[in-house]
């Protein structure tokens, strides 16, 4: 089994390890595979992914769609988070995404998403009093030409395993 909390750690120094990330994210979340995403670069707090732009990724009007713009917020963030919050450990899942599309997309995008200390000790906090812990992440998608393509505004919900209801 891959472990992507691993992975995205062992990310951050070396290009295989990158190559394996994206391998075995694109297996692990079928759903992203038709859209290429790539991540370029991890960090400690920050991380980069990119969308080409191909047909697959296309709406009508020759842009970049809308939802898979929407997708590369929520995926940048929410792979941000899993690199801090181990998801052997913690639950983290979208409860909300907003999305204010502010340019058409002709050219590949990019996230660059940073987690901000502050919202992880906030995290943390709020962890440590109650049961979860909610966060609203700002993610700036970006074409090469530095156009803001959209401003993705996704809420997570963190909680531990042990706290989490789930249905056998």
């Amino acid at each position: 089994m891959i472990d992507p909390a691993l992975l995205l750690q062992k990310a951050e120094h070396s290009s295989f390890a990158r190559l394996m990330l994206n391998i075995g994210l694109k297996r692990m979340i079928p759903f992203n595979s038709p859209h290429r995403f790539k991540i370029t670069s991890v960090t400690t707090d920050s991380i980069s992914i990119t969308a080409p732009y191909i047909r697959r990724n296309k709406n009508h009007v020759n842009g970049i769609h809308a939802c898979a713009l929407a997708t590369l917020c929520e995926y940048s963030c929410g792979l941000a988070l899993a690199r801090t919050f181990d998801p052997n450990i913690y639950r983290v899942i979208l409860k909300e995404l907003k999305v204010n599309y502010q340019y058409q997309a002709k050219e590949d995008v990019t996230a660059n998403y940073h987690l901000p200390l502050s919202t992880i000790s906030d995290i943390q906090k709020t962890l440590s009093k109650e049961d979860a812990a909610l966060c609203t992440l700002i993610v700036d998608i970006n074409d090469s030409k530095g156009n803001v393509i959209c401003i993705g505004e996704v809420t997570w919900q963190v909680k531990p395993w042990s706290k989490a209801k789930t249905s056998k």
